[in-house]
């Protein structure tokens, strides 16, 4: 889950540290109830109301027909308040119906107020009974329109100190005994279906104020929402360092909402009424709390640290650790909460965030890069990891491109590949500006006591890019064009500077073959030999892989200036055996040259048949066994060249001009090849 583990990803903000309390759920305060129970005292609540009832109920028998048991329940209710309960009834029940015998007199007013500030809700189905009497005695004009109004004003008094207790107890529903709050949640339910009665009986009396539908169901709905509005909008306990306000805002509402729904869940849904839908009241009510808030905040113009909170909750958090937390996610499903932002505003933050991100990341590599071309025009020395020359520049690069990344798959995988596209596109782009940077520092900073040690780790950055990306970001279109070519071009500059004094050293030995007229060719290359090996080890602080390039490049020079001296060689031998001796003196050249490249961890083994084949050609004395040869040859290599093959025919000194022509013309025949291959004799300049 994305909670876990989250505040160790500065600067995306942190995760919901929930605690393992139980919430008190409380409704609004009770001033307007506490205030409005005086409307049943002193003077308002002398007269028993029954008192007066009572005589005239034999005038209104046929009024009420319909309630010919109800006076017997207000009688019997009496006992109720004096303790007395009816047998087998249930301890949670709001209007038990007790059977006494008749003429069982009816709870006065005061009694019923005594009961109910006692907070007897027993005492709520004696209050209905008198408020369908008085409406009886309304229709059957048995009272004054004074006196009626008196005797209302009563009722909802009482009615005013019930709802009141009933208050009491759906406030703080998870500290009520379970028996309480079953009797709370009954009256409600009673006045809902009374409500519905009222309505289907049509307008009452017109001398009585129509107090139905009280709607106390919707009050208490009302009253959930109050409740959600100060719980999810109450101040932090306390401000968390690395935070904002926004930050702690929003981990203090999301942790909130899941507490208190998990204990919606786990403790009211078993106790409230189907009717009630209580999961589904306080989710709303939360859920329109923190949209509201959300929806406030995107109204402004946010930093790119808030822009990226909304998105993270909106997208991620709320959806996916809050609504589908495993204790609500099945209760929720068929809530259809909604998202906490618009469509409109999740695509206009996502466009906002996206732009600012990448700058970032774009702003953060560039940044790297200039601290790391500090280090080495400051000729400080590069770090040491199992023996090789090591900078942290390709781990910086990586992990800013890969948590550019990360953040925007944390709001939703659909963003976090729409990210990758661009930043691929500006790492590409730090890549060539890495190259040029390098490449200057290749020729400002030769003077520089590390320089050889600097070239060699930035060459070693290329692994490290490379393993990354291949890992990371498999690429599918063009990939060597956009991100690797710039690495090759790094990688090969960089060969170039670590072997230009070894190649300058060997220049003037491999010019005494020419100049000894291939005299003495083994003592001249073992001398090469040895002064290439005093310097390899020069380059031990290579990665293995590019130790082994580099050691191709050189076997790669060893076999390219040989055919450079050979090419030019002022010999012509027009005796066979003369020809004989000089191939034999280049395979034994060659053998020397493949075996000293080769313990030194050349790959090059496409470097193996240039100089026999070169040596056969001259051996061959046969015109067409020397065609054969020159066309497999040319199959090998190429940019094997008319120019090249008639340097090398040139020595030998018994061939016609005719016959050198004809082999040329081998060359003209085109093989068909069409396969990508290494240069060899491009390299090689005759001129």
């Amino acid at each position: 889950m994305m909670f876990q583990g989250f505040l160790d990803q500065h600067p995306v903000p942190g995760t919901l540290d929930f605690l393992g309390h139980t919430p008190s759920l409380s409704f609004t305060s009770e001033v307007d109830s506490e205030a409005s129970i005086s409307e049943a005292s002193s003077e308002d609540l002398a007269p028993p109301l029954e008192a007066e009832v009572a005589p005239e109920r034999h005038r209104v028998e046929a009024v009420k027909s319909k309630e010919k048991k109800k006076p017997r329940a207000l009688a019997n209710m009496l006992n109720m308040f004096k303790g007395k309960k009816k047998k087998g009834s249930s301890p949670s029940s709001a209007q038990p119906e007790p059977r006494p015998g008749p003429g069982s007199p009816a709870p006065t007013v005061e009694e019923l107020k005594a009961a109910l500030e006692g907070g007897r809700l027993e005492a709520a189905g004696s209050l209905l009974v008198l408020e369908r009497e008085l409406a009886a005695l309304a229709s059957a004009g048995k009272l004054d329109a004074e006196e009626l109004v008196r005797r209302q004003s009563k009722v909802e008094a009482l009615y005013t100190l019930l709802h009141s207790q009933v208050q009491r107890v759906l406030c703080r529903p998870l500290e009520a005994a379970p028996e309480r709050l079953h009797q709370a949640l009954a009256v409600v339910a009673e006045q809902e279906r009374e409500d519905q009665r009222a309505a289907e009986a049509g307008p009452g009396a017109a001398t009585l104020v129509n107090t139905r539908p009280r709607h106390w169901l919707q009050q208490w709905r009302h009253s959930v929402a109050v409740v959600a509005s100060e719980r999810m909008g109450a101040r932090p306990a306390a401000h968390t360092e690395g935070r904002s306000e926004v930050e702690d805002a929003f981990l203090h509402m999301g942790r909130t909402m899941k507490e208190d729904l998990e204990a919606v869940v786990e403790r009211l849904r078993p106790l409230f009424p189907a009717e009630f839908d209580v999961v589904a009241t306080y989710a709303r009510s939360y859920h329109e709390h923190f949209a509201a808030h959300v929806a406030a905040l995107a109204q402004f113009e946010l930093c790119e640290r808030d822009a990226y909170l909304l998105l993270l909750w909106a997208q991620n958090l709320y959806p996916n650790d809050i609504l589908k937390s495993p204790k609500l996610a099945a209760e929720l499903q068929a809530v259809s909460l909604g998202s906490l932002l618009t469509p409109k505003q999740i695509r206009s933050l996502e466009a906002t965030f996206l732009s600012s991100e990448v700058a970032n990341v774009k702003g953060l590599m560039a940044r790297a890069l200039e601290l790391e071309a500090q280090r080495w025009a400051q000729d400080v020395a590069p770090q040491k990891l199992d023996g090789r020359c090591h900078s942290e520049l390709a781990i910086d690069i990586i992990q800013i491109v890969s948590q550019g990344q990360a953040k925007a798959e944390n709001i939703t995988p659909d963003l976090g590949k729409q990210i990758k596209q661009v930043l691929l596109v500006e790492l590409a782009a730090f890549l060539r500006s890495y190259q040029h940077t390098f490449d200057e520092f290749l020729e400002r900073g030769k003077q520089l006591t590390n320089y050889r040690a600097n070239v060699i780790a930035n060459i070693n950055n290329c692994l490290s890019f490379r393993t990354s990306m291949e890992q990371s970001w498999p690429i599918v279109q063009d990939p060597r064009r956009h991100l690797l070519e710039p690495l090759s071009e790094l990688r090969s500059h960089g060969f170039d500077t670590l072997l230009q004094s070894l190649f300058l050293d060997l220049k003037p030995l491999f010019k005494k073959f020419t100049k000894t007229r291939w005299a003495a060719p083994a003592e001249t290359l073992e001398e090469i030999l040895t002064t290439v090996g005093r310097q390899l080890p020069k380059f031990w602080e290579l990665q293995d892989c590019f130790r082994e390039e580099l050691m191709e490049a050189v076997h790669l020079h060893l076999v390219k200036e040989y055919i450079t001296c050979l090419s030019k060689c002022p010999l012509v031998l027009k005796k066979e055996e003369q020809q004989q001796q000089l191939a034999r003196n280049i395979l034994a050249n060659a053998e020397a040259i493949r075996l000293f490249c080769t313990q030194n961890g050349s790959p090059a083994t496409w470097l193996y048949p240039a100089l026999p084949k070169l040596a056969e050609i001259i051996h061959l004395q046969d015109l067409n066994a020397i065609k054969m040869e020159v066309a497999t040859y040319a199959t090998s290599y190429p940019d094997f060249s008319k120019g090249h093959l008639s340097a090398i025919l040139a020595i030998k000194g018994n061939l016609t001009n005719s016959d050198v022509k004809s082999i040329r013309n081998i060359l003209d025949i085109d093989t068909g090849t069409q396969e990508p291959f290494r240069p060899l004799f491009s390299l090689i300049k005759l001129g």
